[in-house]
């Protein structure tokens, strides 16, 4: 007998190693071929602290995290304590034969006696790697590219860690039902959702990437920094993030395109730098990976808490679009479509994510990447920017776009002002030029409209209920939705990935008709729902909503549902 799907949970201590067991599994996982879904939970603690890596595998194609727990390895005590009542009939558990295990069935296995104390982790890899049925030979490949360059006695000594787990559990069979093999071997990926961001904005031509770190947007950082010198990009660690948003504006003035990861409290402190690009007309990308606030708050958990910061960001009246990816796969192409927007309107383009997308790993199929053209600075608006003298930056347009020329590269003059200009870009305080000036930039928001991203919609056409979600609660909305059609019901679900500008000509005739609409968000306010209501009128009455820092799933959603 085998099992198709599994729940599995390796929970210790910040420092004891879950990476290595948890992203070792992984990698193993994919490269065999199950759909994969990983959530990390961890706290704000270089040492010590609760933490766990939740693996959902699948030989079906699978978008969220699931609830309970097949297979659970403790690392320590508090693991064993803490996650007993999350075990699902018939599951498993792995810990060290030193600590106390009153969960049946236990495997106590001896990791002093089969490794040395550096490679324990190693063994706790290789004994859940047996009971899941997984080749052994295939783990140590997927165990050697995750440690990735080791010395050659260190990689002999994971490699023997391995062998002692597998010869161990083998000698010592366990009653556990494994996973079924998947169908073939896929060429699939495993990446975070800051990794797809960080390589969307890459295709898309990136050049300059500006950041102070803050957990959890500091990985889009990192993995640009580790292709930085392969695609000509510079990237700069600010003093702090006022500096960064307004290193990412030079860049942008100049003609590089440009990128500036962060989350709630540095955004806070770029809000003046947005509403200076507003009034430059200066593309920029802002990467908002949410968390719990007000203030520091939870700073390593989830949220969606930020959509009317963002949409409202910046003194003053200019426009600006939003997007959500659901998606490890949408993190990168809407990351290149954000870039494309910011430079074609001249306007910044805010992504929003999650903690809960942005370290969520998934297993993705490559992307094609025919026909992903860079940005090419200045835009297809730039002509007539030869002019010389004549040159306006400002000029006022039928769609608010001007001609944008890059200062240095041609003859015209690029004159740019923070205070309300003339077109030419001087300053001014003639009144009817502020207001033909302000006028221009929003009309900017109608051809961003007629750009948007329309919602994604699944399931009847004509739905008793619809189940409505934005950003990364995709996955958790889109399995409760088919859950309860597979109860008999007529329930649909629509996703936005696109929060701002709303078109309702995309959705509001459909939910309008359907008997009910329930929003699912992961905030204590409703704010899409609020959002909804104030453009369109449509007032969403029954919503699930999630702010105690942990993702919405499945089943948090059917319990809230009674279903």
């Amino acid at each position: 007998m085998s099992r198709d799907e599994i729940n599995i949970l390796i929970g210790g201590e910040a420092g004891q190693g879950l990476a290595t067991v948890g992203q070792g599994l992984a990698t193993v996982l994919v490269r065999t071929g199950y759909h994969l879904v990983v959530t990390q939970d961890y706290q704000s603690r270089i040492r010590g602290g609760h933490n766990t890596f939740a693996l959902r595998a699948s030989v079906k194609p699978i978008q969220a995290p699931r609830e309970g727990v097949d297979l659970l390895v403790a690392l320590n005590q508090e693991t064993l304590t803490l996650h007993e009542k999350e075990l699902n009939p018939g599951a498993g558990v792995v810990a060290d034969a030193g600590l106390t295990c009153g969960l049946a069935p236990c495997y106590n296995v001896p990791y002093a006696q089969l490794s040395g104390p550096r490679y324990l982790n190693t063994v706790a890899l290789g004994v859940s790697s047996s009971l899941l049925g997984l080749d052994r030979e295939a783990v140590a490949d997927g165990l050697a590219k995750f440690l990735g360059k080791l010395s050659p006695e260190m990689a002999a000594k994971n490699q023997e860690a391995l062998a002692a787990a597998y010869a161990h559990a083998a000698a010592n069979p366990a009653p556990f039902t494994p996973l079924a093999p998947p169908a073939a071997a896929a060429d699939r990926l495993l990446m975070t959702g800051n990794e797809a961001i960080a390589l969307g904005a890459l295709a898309a031509g990136l050049k300059l990437l500006a950041f102070y770190p803050m957990t959890p947007a500091t990985s889009v950082a990192l993995t640009v920094i580790a292709h930085a010198r392969e695609m000509g990009v510079v990237t700069e660690q600010a003093e702090d993030e006022i500096s960064a948003i307004n290193m990412a504006l030079g860049a942008a003035y100049a003609g590089a395109p440009a990128l500036v990861p962060t989350s709630g409290g540095g955004f806070a402190l770029m809000v003046e730098g947005i509403s200076l690009a507003g009034m430059t007309e200066t593309p920029v990308v802002i990467v908002l990976a949410q968390r719990p606030g007000p203030a520091t708050g939870l700073p390593t958990r989830t949220e969606q808490g930020d959509l009317e910061f963002a949409l409202h960001a910046g003194h003053g009246e200019f426009p600006r679009a939003l997007l959500a990816p659901g998606s490890v796969e949408d993190c990168f192409h809407l990351a290149y479509h954000a870039m494309h927007l910011a430079e074609k309107h001249q306007s910044p383009v805010i992504l929003l994510t999650d903690q809960f997308l942005a370290d969520s790993y998934r297993a993705v199929a490559p992307f094609d990447l025919s026909g992903l053209a860079p940005v090419k600075a200045g835009g297809a608006e730039a002509g007539g920017a030869e002019a010389g003298g004549d040159y306006e930056r400002y000029a006022i347009t039928s769609k608010g776009i001007s001609p944008r020329a890059l200062p240095g590269l041609g003859r015209a003059l690029v004159v740019s002002d923070s205070d309300e200009h003339t077109a030419d870009g001087h300053i001014t305080e003639d009144l009817s030029a502020r207001a033909a000036m302000v006028d221009k930039r929003l009309r900017k928001l109608a051809g961003l409209t007629a750009e948007v991203l329309a919602p994604i919609w699944e399931g009847p056409e004509e739905a008793g209920t619809i189940l409505v979600g934005w950003g990364s609660t995709r996955g958790a909305v889109s399995e409760a939705a088919g859950a309860l059609r597979a109860q008999g019901r007529s329930v649909a679900a629509c996703h936005f990935r696109q929060p701002w500008p709303l078109r309702p000509d995309q959705f509001l005739s459909r939910l309008a008709r359907a008997g009910q609409v329930v929003m699912v968000e992961g905030n204590a306010t409703g704010q899409m729902a609020r959002l909804i209501r104030s453009e369109t009128g449509l007032h969403i009455s029954r919503q699930v909503l999630r702010y105690d820092g942990l993702p919405i799933t499945p089943e948090f959603i059917l319990r809230a549902l009674g279903a």
